[in-house]
């Protein structure tokens, strides 16, 4: 089990954001191996004097895996992983975690003991190695006639590898972002394009959609042991009639088809909603193949999390996770 999501560089990436340190646990025994890669954050809050953290996956996907396991000690192990980073969270002041597992590789069913494990939501993927013509196969009928429309309309779509300039596809970005009043988190930074290019140049994958010379949508991929993870994706609001986005997939899928790429996985939608507007439009593209996307929450110490939820004044049932951060959390999305 291997992607870009549990690399320690990717994780980097988002340590400024999250105001912690990206830091990977590593236990070993007899039963096997177990990584587990997360972010370290400090609670902004004091509690008898002492300074405490909590951990979250760095965006994307990501928790615990197993790297390898002795025959029939899958349990032994799992519960030896948990006992050793209980003491590791007792020495570290980590008060609690919460993981977004990993939809394809489907590790929350190897730590469902472990965790409060949650499903959340289908995300979708569109399958490339299992057929002759993914675009016939794993398209929709009704995304067939608007992509051929598109096409006779003359949009194209270029596909650069390494790219080594991202500016206009943070304009097309930035763009999108604004008009549906996107929270202020997922409006990236100049260094965080940066250190993409920087950490990961090899493994980006840009589609851009083209229309009379110039940029109306843009994709951008990341690609990893035959795996293509759509990151980020804009269109411009002038273009929009011409449906680019149904471009922007047809060309991944062809190049991908070409360039052995296995799988292109474009998530789910906005909310956890089976009718969610964003996860129907993908599923157009990936009529076949859907994975399921679950988190797990655990509080690593029941005191102290309980005292700072007093502290926060966090109600009865927040659903937020952990609670005592949810009044910050509304503070930020409203930005």
């Amino acid at each position: 089990m291997n992607d870009l999501f549990f690399e320690e560089a990717y994780g980097k990436l988002y340590e400024r954001m999250e105001h912690g340190v990206c830091e990977e646990f590593v236990f070993q025994s007899a039963y096997g191996e177990v990584r587990h890669l997360f972010i370290k954050r400090e609670i902004p809050m004091l509690i008898h004097g002492e300074r405490w953290y909590d951990a979250i996956t760095p965006y994307g996907y990501g928790g615990p895996r197993i790297i390898r396991c002795a025959t029939g000690c899958h349990s032994d192990l799992v519960t030896d992983f948990e006992l050793a980073f209980r003491e590791y969270c007792k020495d570290q002041r980590i008060v609690s975690e919460f993981v977004r597992f990993h939809p394809i590789f489907d590790n929350a069913r190897d730590f469902s003991n472990c965790y409060e494990v949650t499903f959340q939501r289908e995300t979708v993927g569109t399958t490339l190695a299992g057929f002759d013509d993914p675009v016939a196969s794993e398209f929709s009928k009704s995304a067939r006639k608007t992509l051929r429309r598109a096409l006779n309309a003359g949009v194209t779509c270029r596909i650069t590898v390494a790219p080594g300039d991202l500016q206009r596809f943070k304009e097309i970005y930035y763009e999108t972002m604004s008009r549906v009043h996107a929270d202020a988190y997922y409006f990236f930074d100049d260094d965080y394009f940066d250190n993409c290019l920087l950490k990961f140049a090899d493994k980006i994958v840009l589609a851009e959609a083209i229309y009379e010379g110039q940029v109306i949508a843009a994709e951008l991929h990341f690609l990893y042991e035959g795996i293509m993870h759509t990151h980020l994706s804009g269109t411009v609001h002038d273009f929009h009639q011409l449906s680019p986005i149904y471009v922007l997939q047809y060309g991944a899928v062809r190049w991908g088809k070409e360039n052995g790429v296995k799988l292109i996985h474009t998530g789910g939608g906005r909310t956890n909603d089976a009718e969610d507007p964003l996860y129907k439009f993908k599923k157009k593209f990936g009529q076949h193949t859907g994975f399921r996307f679950y988190t797990g929450r655990k509080i690593w110490n029941a005191e102290i999390y309980g005292e700072l939820c007093k502290k926060s004044r966090a109600t009865a049932g927040e659903p937020f996770f952990p609670a005592y951060r949810a009044n910050a959390s509304k503070q930020l999305s409203s930005v």
